[in-house]
């Protein structure tokens, strides 16, 4: 994962080592045990996905970091629960004053972070000719994914009333589903058009 692109062994070193800190701190006493869990499932997933595929699909520097950052925020919400996460009033600056913004924050990454992911993809896999019709698709995965996710907190509210709120962290915003499929929406492409350039410049050294 060095600047040029390609993965070196110092910058391996670091990512799990960052990784295992974030996620032993995590693990030790979160305010509620089945939260956690299943709110760093997804990191969970990644980092056997990533492992399994280092050697036949080696991403570039900028997607690992990458997905340590979302992997961060999903360690820290599933340790304090989102609503609870302290020291975060500066998110009100952006997402408004009344609630705790913790999880505005995580929708937004559900979309930045994915999309450069589903990028990576379609461009390697050479899936598309038409960049216009690349960009639509990868944001069409983002709101999918967040879609698919609000699917899951609903189901997870259904079968388990106890982890229901802090697994939700709705807060009582009566719109709370719809604010975070539009901050997915505004991750995704944000990503593409901050990142597509020093994305495609890596990817040129693969």
């Amino acid at each position: 994962m060095s600047g040029r692109g390609t993965t070196s062994t110092t910058s391996l070193v670091i990512w799990l080592l960052l990784f295992g800190l974030v996620f032993t701190w995590s693990a030790i006493g979160p305010k509620d045990r089945l939260t956690w869990m299943l709110e760093v499932m997804p990191a969970i997933i990644g980092i056997i996905v990533m492992a399994a595929t280092w050697n036949s699909f080696r991403l570039t520097s900028l997607l690992y970091w990458l997905i340590l950052v979302h992997c961060i925020i999903l360690m820290i919400g599933g340790h304090y629960t989102y609503a609870e996460v302290p020291n975060v009033d500066w998110l009100n600056i952006v997402f408004g004053d009344g609630r705790n913004n913790y999880d505005k924050l995580g929708h937004l990454a559900q979309g930045f972070i994915p999309a450069m992911i589903a990028r990576e993809i379609v461009i390697r896999k050479k899936v598309f000719t038409s960049t216009a019709w690349r960009n639509f698709f990868i944001v069409s995965c983002c709101l999918a994914l967040s879609a698919l996710y609000e699917l899951i907190e609903w189901w997870v509210a259904l079968l388990s009333e106890e982890a229901a709120d802090a697994f939700l962290g709705t807060q009582g915003y009566v719109w709370d589903t719809q604010s975070d499929m539009f901050l997915a929406l505004i991750g995704a492409v944000t990503a593409l058009v901050l990142l597509s350039k020093s994305h495609d410049r890596q990817l040129e050294r693969l």
